[in-house]
């Protein structure tokens, strides 16, 4: 059944919504933290097939977890679009800012290491070359070309 119309009922409420998450930024940046050790601590694994002296051994080797946005709210349970609402949040960017550079940092640096595929790493930081292109859509390389005129000795000629 619903509600009759014109009524008032929404103005006893006490409050409009959940509370937030996080009241204290310096909370909110300390889970931040437990995300970024939790990543430096828990690498991917990789299982190589090594054969030396005719036998086949595996092993596993670590490999560079790249850090995200996406995944750090999955760690502290929000969602990203409440990740951009604490950034909007005068006394909580200072923390934004602060976790979004950590994990900027540690994909730009991966990759220049070679840890991370550089060109995925690339495209999430949105580096890009920049070349010229024409109208058509190609790419063109420009290159310019002046020419120097060598002096000539008295006797030579120049060839045509």
């Amino acid at each position: 059944m619903a509600a009759p119309k014109g009524n008032t009922y929404w103005t006893r409420r006490r409050k409009h919504g959940r509370d937030p998450i996080y009241s204290d930024p310096e909370d909110l940046w300390n889970d931040c933290v437990e995300y970024f050790e939790w990543v430096e601590e828990n690498p991917l694994k990789e299982e190589k097939v090594f054969h030396t002296n005719g036998k086949v051994t595996r092993a596993e080797v670590p490999k560079m977890r790249a850090m995200s946005i996406s995944a750090l709210c999955l760690w502290i349970g929000i969602d990203d679009s409440t990740w951009y609402e604490y950034a909007k949040k005068e006394d909580f960017s200072d923390v934004t800012t602060r976790a979004e550079r950590v994990i900027y940092s540690q994909k730009f640096e991966g990759a220049a290491a070679e840890f991370l595929n550089a060109n995925i790493i690339a495209r999430d930081l949105g580096l890009k070359d920049k070349q010229e292109t024409e109208h058509s859509g190609q790419v063109t390389n420009t290159i310019k070309v002046s020419y120097v005129e060598a002096e000539q000795e008295d006797n030579e000629t120049p060839e045509g």
